[in-house]
């Protein structure tokens, strides 16, 4: 079943929310008047179409259709979700919600991408609405704070977690959720060190980006400050920095006049420190950042990693069933932290692909993550890599397996790498069933004995691959 979301303003915030649905399958309607929005949103969807893809190793969806409206009421339509995400201004908000609200079906989710407003502010003239607040790039970080009534808050929560985001609901409403809270506090603290003369732009970047930012991705920071308790933990360390609150560090409570000359200060240092690079070049360096960080944390399920390997896991993969034709192993895009210096896949990550496959391979014959669990697996003994062409960051690789052997202890696998209708590398691979117990090399058990069989017998009429056997430095 086909989903379907409807964007009503399509600035920045909007045209991630487009993003974030359209990669995940859903078709997206869009509605901006605005005469660039079409140009701006294509260049926000082409920014999520080579990042957002690369925090995976499995493929997203088939992405959804993508279509502009020039009225309100034609876009949202038949929505299964509404995201309005027009400017603050709540005169505005409630008109265009009022809009929304008279066109769109009964069991739509009404979202709106409100910083700031509460429910019950954007709800004030009778409009259904709950806040679905999310962080920029859209498309990227999964945080969404959700807060109004409950049973859409629920509803929305599980289609949200189905594009890979992870809902936050609020306990209560408040005044700007809970990040832009913190947010601010450390924005009004950052606006004194510049007015006092304390730092520069950059140096209060640095601040962050180099030490604690850092720990927040992984951690918050409750747990940062429990590690910082020592063997103690949370009370030691309350005990012992907790006096320290009472101090005059900051001037939370106080902001620093809004002056011509605080904001020309502001804006030429940081003109200084990033003024040499577009807002497109920044907005790819992040994501490029966010990615590896991303994708770091993915392999541990710390932070939002976890969000991603959970939804990595629900995107599932087709059962391979024996057939005389080549297996699909593996559909994934090349991630910007497999580029070499030239901006193509590194030749350590065709070995890492081909290992992927292997592994998906072992799953489809019933040697996967339980039965290495219970004991016993497959082990490489010898791979050959052949590469025939170069690969770019952002293309979608395809792996096709062919079973060459299956037969007892042995499984000799041969997996093609392709870009498009291009082999990009070839990689042939033999692997040895082993007892984890004992460390050496047994027979696997009947059922994957089975299974492996009869995928050797179905692919025995396949051509031989020429790069078969071949020795390092033999003629192709």
């Amino acid at each position: 079943m086909t989903h379907k979301a409807a964007i009503i303003g399509g600035g920045v915030i909007g045209g991630g929310w487009a993003a974030r649905f359209l990669l995940n399958g859903w078709d997206v309607a869009v509605f901006d008047p605005h005469p660039e929005a079409r140009r701006k949103i294509d260049e926000v969807l082409a920014g999520a179409r080579r990042a957002l893809p690369a925090l995976y190793d499995r493929a997203l969806p088939p992405e959804g259709a993508l279509s502009f409206h020039d009225t309100l009421a034609d876009a949202v339509a038949g929505a299964d979700w509404v995201q309005e995400s027009v400017p603050e201004r709540l005169d505005l908000k409630h008109r265009v919600l009022a809009e929304i609200d008279a066109a769109a079906p009964d069991h739509a989710v009404i979202g709106s991408s409100t910083s700031g407003f509460k429910p019950s502010d954007l709800a004030a003239q009778g409009a259904r609405v709950i806040v679905a607040h999310p962080f920029n790039p859209v498309y990227l970080l999964p945080l969404v704070e959700l807060a109004g009534e409950a049973e859409s808050c629920a509803r929305a929560d599980t289609l949200l977690r189905g594009i890979g985001m992870r809902p936050l609901t609020l306990r209560r409403e408040i005044d700007a959720h809970i990040a832009d809270r913190l947010l601010e506090a450390v924005w009004r603290e950052c606006l004194w060190l510049l007015t006092d003369g304390i730092a520069t732009t950059e140096e209060i970047d640095d601040a962050i980006r180099m030490g604690f930012g850092l720990r927040w991705a992984q951690m918050g920071i409750f747990e940062t400050y429990r590690i910082a308790g020592g063997e103690a933990g949370m009370r030691h360390f309350m005990e012992q920095f907790g006096p320290a609150l009472e101090w005059p560090w900051t001037k939370l409570m106080d902001v620093p006049e809004f002056t011509p000359e605080l904001v020309d200060l502001i804006a030429g240092q940081s003109d200084a420190q990033s003024g040499h690079m577009s807002i497109r070049e920044l907005e790819r360096l992040r994501d490029d950042n966010l990615v590896g960080i991303l994708r770091a944390l993915r392999k541990t399920g710390a932070g939002a990693g976890g969000v991603i390997a959970e939804h990595e896991r629900s995107l599932g993969q087709a059962e391979g069933i024996p057939q005389a034709a080549l297996v699909e192993t593996v559909r994934r895009a090349v991630p910007q932290t497999w580029a070499d210096y030239n901006g193509h896949m590194n030749e350590a990550h065709y070995l890492e692909i081909g290992a992927q496959a292997t592994d998906r391979f072992m799953e489809m014959i019933g040697a996967g993550p339980d039965y290495i669990a219970a004991g016993k697996s497959y082990f490489t003994v010898e791979n050959h890599l052949c590469y025939h062409d170069e690969v770019k960051v952002g293309e979608t690789l395809v792996v096709t397996t062919q079973v060459v052997a299956g037969a007892g202890k042995k499984m000799h696998l041969f997996h093609r790498i392709c870009r498009g209708e291009v082999v990009a590398a070839t990689m042939e691979t033999l692997l040895l069933h082993v007892d984890l117990t004992t460390r050496r090399a047994c027979p696997p058990e009947a059922g994957v004995e089975r299974t492996l069989t009869q995928y050797a017998e179905a692919h025995a009429g396949l051509d031989a691959p020429v790069e078969l056997a071949r020795h390092v430095g033999a003629k192709r």
